[in-house]
């Protein structure tokens, strides 16, 4: 497995032979990005991204805080929003409907769910399923996007939204400054998460093929709740956060 490094100044990505890769963060300002990332789709059209179902991710991991300012997980995506448009040396990619399965952890000043009957920050299993359509299409939506500016706007366009991505999500209760193992297993038709061997959460919306492998750690936040509040920025964090990740392992399931 090919898996590149991307992370911002002050921010490192590195491996050994007893930890897999180690992601640190430095202590920053509110407002200054901070990233640190490995993914194996830099380079990469979404049509060329590498893994399809059935396919089984685990590994094991461990983060520095119990409440990391930001987000911070692993597992399988679209890279759905990416706005740098080769920014940073990275492949030029349009925006698209998201598709993900994956562990996804996001701090309190997140809400990450089009959903009000489901878990939108905390520690979470989550999967999204949206239709593949083209850029053009999508493109035909951009002049409504000042309107999310306007809370009765942005609450229709949110129940638009959900009727387009399906969505399913777990709240995990779990210290995760212990180390634990994540298993995810992703079929066509459903995707079962696992921790320290034991299934806790299994979803019929699977997401479309295919995707590319995402691990990361930022400050970075977004909220889109039920009053169509739209936030986003970037948090303060006072001290150094880390992510650990041991025996990584992507394999085709059989």
């Amino acid at each position: 497995m090919d898996l590149t490094p991307n992370f911002t100044p002050d921010a490192s990505v590195t491996s050994s032979q007893t930890e897999t890769w180690k992601l640190r963060l430095p202590p920053g300002p509110e407002g200054s990005y901070r990233l640190a990332q490995i993914d194996d789709y830099s380079q990469l059209d979404r049509a060329e991204f590498l893994w399809q179902p059935p396919l089984r991710l685990r590994l094991s991991a461990k983060v520095s805080a119990q409440d990391i300012p930001g987000t911070w997980g692993f597992g399988f995506w679209n890279d759905p929003f990416s706005l740098s448009f080769g920014f940073g040396g990275g492949k030029r990619r349009f925006p698209a409907l998201p598709n993900a399965a994956w562990f996804f952890y996001a701090s309190q000043h997140n809400y990450l769910s089009l959903r009000d009957d489901l878990p939108a920050r905390g520690l979470l299993a989550a999967t999204f399923r949206s239709p593949q359509w083209s850029p053009a299409l999508l493109g035909l939506g951009i002049p409504a996007l000042p309107l999310l500016a306007l809370k009765p706007t942005a609450r229709w366009l949110r129940r638009l939204a959900r009727r387009l991505i399906q969505q399913d999500t777990a709240l995990l209760p779990l210290d995760t400054t212990q180390r634990h193992t994540y298993e995810l297993h992703w079929h066509t038709d459903r995707v079962c998460f696992a921790i320290d061997d034991i299934e806790i959460f299994e979803t019929p919306v699977a997401p479309l093929a295919p995707l590319g492998f995402v691990l990361w750690m930022d400050n970075q936040f977004a909220a889109f709740p039920p009053n169509g509040k739209l936030a986003y920025g970037m948090l303060p964090n006072e001290n150094p956060s880390r992510l650990n990740i041991y025996n990584l392992e992507i394999q085709p399931l059989v």
